[in-house]
């Protein structure tokens, strides 16, 4: 939803290096563009994650995840 992605886009936004998040809600994708030596994929994940989404890389807490609006929970 629109939430999501405001909250995703916010967060990746959030690590000094990312210039720009853009969280396609259809595919599920975001796309970065940042300074690979000012950040990494890593530390933009942990961002997201933070807030209460899983990525490829990292898992929310589960206290986070089930803190999320209701249209804003999905399968784990």
């Amino acid at each position: 939803c629109e939430m999501c992605k405001s909250r995703i886009e916010k967060a990746a936004k959030s690590v000094k290096g990312v210039i720009s998040a853009k969280w396609d809600v259809k595919a599920k994708v975001i796309h970065l563009d940042f300074d690979s030596k000012a950040t990494s994929k890593s530390r933009i994940s942990k961002a997201i994650a933070n807030v209460g989404h899983d990525t490829e890389f990292d898992k929310a807490l589960k206290k986070v995840y089930d803190d999320l609006p209701s249209c804003c929970l999905y399968d784990r």
